[in-house]
């Protein structure tokens, strides 16, 4: 920037500020300081699914004509002209063959909504299996819950409007089926819903407005809320060097983090245009338009609803007959299933938190493997989502696999109610194991893959000490902190230090440089904390010399061989991170 504009925007930020005094919490909030950790990003991938979304919805609208009024096709898709269809079908048709760029746009906005709906599934479960649910961010959770609930909504009501034979099929049992087995109210609901028997002409102009204003307008407040706790009650991060309680280790807001964010939002759209571009989703000509006579088998709804359409289809033609004057289908059951696993999963928090008694506040993530419990819950949880899920496709399989339909239905019935127990006591035994072999490692140290023979013939691995060792050469053992501990030579940098730069050129020597030294002054103070963790075991006079020839730097993994993940070297950071602690706020 030229000094002539520096100085006008400079000139003009101080008019600004003089008005309405700005700079104070403007100065503390771009210094706001965020994790840097992966699984961090699905939740940003939903967030900017959901942008996208509203931006190729809002082109969509301007061509799309919610109305079930019969007209007779004259467009340019030779097979279906003549054809009698809604006003909602025929200009889904025109979007996709005369708008210009529309069938483009319909595809982004349907892969969206499809990465919209995956990226929260993802982002949940990591909030679950990490335990970031905890207290103080219960209601963030029940925000998450309530998104994805809204999410599946948004999603089966976006894509029922077409009106094609694929959408009414899916309208007419999931939506008008399910509100008829309301006990008591389900008729006058249904009539209510769709101002007669089904279809009437009035339920695609009433999804359309829950579709563009009703639920968008929901999902967009409670995206706001989720992002204003995130920022007030800070983010959680994983343990690890200099990570407490009372403080985050990361990278400010601007310019690292912001640059980050709209760098992953460009790479999120571009993935949706090329996926918008290059595969085919939901071609709506291909069936013609909603006709109750041609429904046949082989219709499915998008993943994220696949499951309740499976367990229609496992659960038994159990209808239930009350005084001989009301019927309940068996299909209500569908509804109760959905109620009662929304149910438990938005209490959750308040389910783990009675049965531990843990009341305490939790800025720190933990492992999936240090809570085996709530682990192997979740395996379970999985487990019964993916049968359900596959359940929804059973007639696809007898007819690929050659097999019966119905020994199908009775494999998805017992596999949901065998599998889920199975996938508990598996990852409950996987996360007892994963935790001994962590505590191995921390007691005996890395098996080096050096073989020693001992002088009465014995051959013994020897291991390299992670921590201090004793009089005698035998690794003291270290504690367990909560983050990932090395199990190869290769993490204590026994492999080299990889080189810095692109593929194509190295970085520049003076920026090398000052990261070799912020490493070495690094180096230094880890090493001085190693010597003041000796003196306060040994005293004075003591040392902490390795086993075998191996130096055994690194006390409670505070090294520069990366330990336990607490180091500058190996799992930690190369170049210093940024903090923030309560007292900042």
């Amino acid at each position: 920037m030229s000094p002539s504009l520096q100085t006008l925007a400079a000139k003009q930020a101080n008019d600004v500020d003089s008005r309405y005094h700005l700079a104070p919490g403007l100065r503390r909030q771009i210094n706001k300081v965020f994790p840097t950790h992966w699984s961090f990003l699905l939740g940003e991938i939903a967030l900017y699914s959901f942008i996208i979304l509203l931006l190729s919805g809002v082109f969509l609208t301007l061509f799309f004509d919610p109305s079930l009024s019969e007209v007779e096709y004259n467009g340019i898709y030779e097979p279906l002209r003549g054809v009698t269809m809604s006003r909602a079908y025929a200009t889904t048709l025109d979007i996709s063959f005369e708008v210009r760029g529309g069938l483009f746009m319909r595809q982004i906005h349907h892969w969206a909504a499809l990465m919209f709906a995956a990226s929260i599934i993802v982002h949940m479960m990591r909030i679950f299996f990490t335990g970031a649910f905890r207290r103080p961010r219960e209601a963030n959770w029940v925000i998450g819950c309530l998104l994805l609930i809204l999410a599946m909504f948004e999603g089966f009501f976006g894509y029922s409007l077409p009106d094609d034979l694929l959408s009414g099929t899916g309208l007419r049992a999931a939506f008008s089926g399910i509100t008829m087995s309301v006990p008591i109210v389900g008729t006058w609901l249904h009539w209510l819903i769709f101002d007669g028997d089904f279809p009437g002409t009035i339920i695609i102009p009433r999804l359309y407005v829950a579709h563009v204003l009703l639920l968008p307008a929901i999902i967009l407040a409670l995206i706001a809320a989720h992002l204003a706790l995130v920022w007030y009650q800070k983010h959680t991060q994983f343990p690890g060097p200099g990570r407490t309680e009372k403080n985050v280790v990361g990278v400010r807001i601007l310019p690292v983090f912001a640059v980050k964010s709209g760098a992953f939002f460009a790479v999120t759209f571009g993935v949706l245009a090329l996926m918008g571009g290059l595969l085919q989703i939901n071609p709506v000509w291909n069936l013609g338009p909603y006709n109750p006579a041609q429904v046949s088998a082989g219709s499915q709804p998008d993943f994220y609803m696949m499951w309740t359409d499976g367990l229609a289809r496992l659960w038994p033609a159990w209808d239930i007959y009350i005084a001989n004057r009301y019927t309940i289908p068996a299909v209500f059951a569908v509804a109760l299933i959905m109620g009662l696993v929304f149910t438990v999963m938005i209490a959750y928090p308040w389910i783990e938190k009675r049965l531990t008694g843990d009341t305490a506040h939790h800025n720190l993530l933990q492992r999936p493997r240090d809570v085996p419990v709530r682990t192997a819950i979740g395996a379970m949880a999985l487990a019964f989502y993916v049968v359900a899920t596959l359940s929804c496709i059973n007639d696809i399989i007898a007819y690929k696999l050659d097999i019966s339909l119905n020994a199908m239905t009775w494999i998805g019935r017992i596999g949901i109610l065998v599998l889920p127990p199975i996938a508990y006591f598996v990852a409950y035994r996987f996360c007892i194991g994963l935790q001994r072999s962590d505590r191995a490692v921390l007691d005996h140290g890395i098996e080096t893959g050096i073989i020693k023979r001992l002088p009465h013939g014995q051959y013994v691995e020897v291991h390299q000490p992670l921590g201090p060792v004793d009089d005698h050469g035998h690794p003291i053992a270290l504690p367990y902190q909560g983050a990932a501990v090395p199990k190869k030579m290769s993490k204590l940098g026994s492999a080299g230090k990889p080189g810095s730069g692109s593929l194509f050129r190295p970085d520049p020597v003076s920026e090398s440089k000052a990261l070799e030294e912020a490493l070495h002054h690094g180096e230094l103070e880890q090493l001085k904390m190693l010597k003041d963790y000796q003196t306060s075991l040994y005293g004075n006079g003591s040392n902490g010399n390795g086993h075998n020839g191996h130096n055994g730097n690194g006390a409670n993994g505070h090294n520069g061989n990366g330990s336990n993940g607490h180091a500058s070297n190996g799992n930690g950071d190369h170049s210093p991170a940024r903090q923030e602690s309560d007292s900042e706020h």
